[in-house]
């Protein structure tokens, strides 16, 4: 039977149900909900895509259906939310507390935002070039090096590392704002001498460079790490484990923070308390996912989140015991 064929049978059968008055499929009245993600190649995109799946799942109680779309991250989802162009996106913490209050790059608050929950710590990750002669970040200085797309949560977490070790990117070589994509290439092309990602480790595009060309990751020291925390309190300490990419033979120390949920504060409570519920009651397919979405538990919900929290998922937490009542 051609598309056109079939198409037309499914107008009729509507038409005819619409005419006897009877309800219509869940299909044919479902709200479309848009989950604003980040690169394909990082974790947000996965994590959105498991996410839509579990509302799905979920369809005939929801009333809902989502959508996934690919952005910019973290500061290009907050402006989604502002103008109302998604109803649910994934950021970091820090830069969901710059929007939320109007700091930094934010002109001006984004009170239409508020938190569902926090999912998983997203890592400062310093990769570079072996042969680049880099071996801490002091190194960095006089080198090529991609600091991540202007505006973006990765260039704030650059320029606030560099900061504990008396740098500015006035320091670098040369700077490239680049996509996650554009600095994986950048650096198997050796455009560049080093790549700052902030994303889940074990990322597909640090592992795709990892394979294609030598690689390291440049560690943190722990004095440095104290230093960042006492003037960013959203940054944690993490580490990169041996073999989590290809010619890592220790373990790193590096600093995170946290990915979180966040959703329009115009969404219903019923609405946000119902995918709150799905998601969490179905936290194995979130799980199989991405291997850095394990980190993701009713437990830890809470933790690092920065802004207020949207009255339906405060509602859930609080029947979970996760929140005072």
């Amino acid at each position: 039977m051609s598309l056109v064929k079939k198409s037309m049978i499914l107008f009729v059968a509507l038409s005819l149900v619409m005419a006897l008055g009877a309800p219509l499929p869940v299909f044919a009245k479902a709200k479309y909900i848009t989950i604003a993600s980040g690169w394909v190649t990082g974790v947000y995109y996965p994590c959105a895509g498991a996410i839509s799946r579990i509302l799905w799942m979920e369809r005939e109680k929801l009333g809902v259906r989502a959508t996934v779309e690919s952005s910019g991250a973290s500061v290009a989802n907050s402006n989604l939310i502002a103008s109302k162009d998604a109803d649910l996106a994934l950021l970091q913490n820090d830069i969901a507390n710059y929007a939320h209050y109007g700091k930094l790059m934010f002109q001006k608050p984004i009170k239409d935002m508020l938190g569902v929950a926090t999912m998983y710590p997203e890592t400062c990750q310093i990769q570079v070039r072996k042969g680049a002669g880099i071996k801490s970040v002091a190194d960095l200085k006089g080198k090529r090096v991609a600091i991540g797309p202007l505006g973006s949560g990765t260039e704030q977490n650059t320029k606030q590392i560099l900061e504990v070790f008396g740098l500015t990117v006035k320091d670098l070589g040369k700077v490239e704002q680049l996509t996650s994509t554009e600095s994986a290439d950048f650096m198997k092309d050796g455009r560049i001498d080093a790549a700052f990602y902030t994303t889940g480790v074990g990322a597909a595009v640090l592992a795709d460079t990892a394979l294609m060309t030598p690689c390291d990751l440049v560690p943190i020291d722990d004095a440095h790490i104290e230093k960042l925390k006492a003037k960013y309190p959203f940054y944690a300490k993490d580490v990169v484990k041996a073999g989590t990419y290809k010619g890592l033979d220790r373990d790193v120390p590096m600093v995170a923070v946290m990915a979180m949920l966040v959703a329009r504060k115009g969404l219903k409570k019923d609405l946000v308390y119902n995918v709150t519920k799905a998601i969490f009651e179905h936290l194995d397919r979130l799980h199989a996912a991405h291997a850095k979405l394990k980190a993701v538990t009713l437990e830890s919900a809470m933790d690092g989140m920065s802004i207020p929290l949207h009255p339906g998922a405060e509602q859930y937490f609080k029947e979970k015991g996760i929140l005072k009542k």
